[in-house]
């Protein structure tokens, strides 16, 4: 069981140095055990019953099959079409390593999970990056660095879109 919790933790580590995002260790995710060094950001209890706004396949290097999550401030502004995104608005993105399954060979199956990100907007507390976090790191190694290279990707691509990239699939 350890071996396998030192594997997850290896992988997470080597997706957010491949993507250059602030990620949420797994393991540690799945318990809420700890807040970000960072931000004191934590996994929000029940995200997994929240709603799903769209699914999404992510190619090469990462292959991953990935799926957003909103509260219900979130759900309520994305069928609102609301931009920006009130503040309270919670995204939470879940990622796993994309596998073909065993019984339908054409489909891809989720495999292992590789991260758990957080997106939480609060103008006037994160008001130097568009109002956002983009998620709350539970591993040591990550910094404000990372926040920021993250954000800078958001700010580049989809800045008219209050920094979010996940649009709602009804």
């Amino acid at each position: 069981m350890r071996r396998k919790l030192a594997i997850a933790a290896v992988i997470t580590v080597s997706i957010a140095l491949v993507i250059g995002c602030v990620e949420i260790d797994i393991v540690r995710a799945q318990n809420n055990t700890e807040a970000s060094p960072i931000y004191g950001v934590t996994i929000p209890d029940g995200y997994r019953r929240w709603e799903l706004i769209a699914r999404a396949l992510e190619g090469d290097p990462l292959s991953e099959l990935r799926a957003v999550v909103g509260n219900t401030v979130a759900m309520d502004a994305y069928r609102n079409s609301t931009l920006p995104f009130p503040d309270g608005t919670v995204l939470v993105k879940l990622a796993w390593k994309r596998m073909q399954s065993a019984e339908f060979e054409p489909a891809s199956v989720p495999g292992a999970a590789t991260t758990v990100q957080v997106m939480v907007k609060d103008s006037k507390k994160y008001a130097s990056s568009g109002g956002w976090v983009l998620a709350g790191s539970l591993m040591a190694s990550q910094s404000t660095k990372r926040h920021e290279t993250c954000f800078a990707c958001h700010e580049a691509r989809v800045q008219g879109h209050d920094y979010v990239f996940t649009r709602y699939a009804p």
